[in-house]
């Protein structure tokens, strides 16, 4: 039994957990989207496939895998602007707002997959690990880089709550994310708010992309497949609720971790997918509020 849980629980959490603050920081990007302009980005999940892809033509031009993760997150930003003030934006006042942003995202999801696919082919490849080996822990084996991603997104995770719920900036949007007319009245730039947001979130699924490129390699659909999970984590956790994206996200993932070890791992996502209906029969709202409530 103590075999067991040094060699393949343990092991098995560990990847869970790093996994897991990976997916709360793309979900992140999402909830804050969603919180704020009340849009659900369909085209998030190609934002993250994007951060992957530039972080591989970084280090194919010789730049190491550090700076790539500092940098991917900056040529995110004006993806993000241009998409908020091109796109959504023109659709956001109208009274079909939902449908259209829904529809027009996932539109632009459509396209950017095709363009990737058309530049970097159909298949996958992955970076170096920039932190070969790892550590012996109470004898379970801890990879080096995976202990590192959970550090680094741990302190982004917490770095996020803060700009959120402590400064001034962060009561700005949540003041815009509940009520954006009375915000503006009171001086709030609900207009450059929205664009700033919008371009933060997408520069979060980037750098979730480049984090996770070593660990998952790089591919056309790994858009597909992330964003379907990052909308399982902000629906249990309530859409809009960064408490929600975090505690849904390392919960989930470790439901995926534990269960892959006791039936075929073909399974994990239909349970996730069952545990996702369950909350919207019972809670349809999620685990929390949204952003701007409560």
């Amino acid at each position: 039994m103590l075999d067991y849980v040094q060699f393949v629980l343990a092991p098995q959490m560990l990847n869970g957990f790093a996994f897991g603050i990976a997916i709360v920081l793309m979900a992140l990007g999402l909830t804050i989207i969603f919180g704020l302009l009340d849009v659900i980005n369909m085209s998030h999940g190609e934002f993250f496939a994007i951060g992957a892809y530039g972080g591989f033509v970084l280090l194919g031009l010789g730049f190491n895998f550090w700076v790539a993760v500092a940098l991917v997150p900056l040529f995110m930003l004006p993806i993000g602007i241009i998409t908020e003030r091109v796109l959504v934006r023109q659709v956001f006042d109208s009274a079909d707002r939902h449908t259209l942003t829904l529809l027009l995202t996932l539109g632009l999801s459509m396209i950017a997959y095709d363009c990737i696919k058309l530049v970097f082919g159909p298949n996958p490849v992955r970076p170096e690990n920039p932190i070969p080996g790892g550590v012996e822990v109470l004898g379970v084996f801890l990879p080096a880089y995976r202990m590192f991603l959970i550090f680094l997104g741990g302190a982004i995770i917490a770095a996020v709550w803060a700009i959120i719920y402590k400064t001034s900036l962060g009561a700005m949007i949540r003041a815009a994310a509940f009520d954006r007319n009375m915000a503006s009245s009171l001086g709030v730039p609900v207009s450059l708010v929205y664009s700033a947001t919008f371009a933060f979130g997408t520069a979060l699924a980037g750098l979730a992309g480049i984090l996770l490129a070593p660990i998952f390699s790089v591919f056309p659909t790994m858009g597909h497949d992330f964003i379907v999970l990052a909308f399982t984590v902000v629906i249990v956790g309530g859409m809009g609720s960064i408490k929600g994206a975090v505690l849904a996200g390392l919960l989930l993932t470790q439901v995926q971790a534990i269960a892959s070890l006791i039936i075929s791992p073909v399974w994990t996502d239909p349970i996730l997918f069952g545990i996702m209906v369950l909350v919207l029969m019972f809670r349809p709202q999620g685990l929390f509020g949204r952003l701007g409530h409560g």
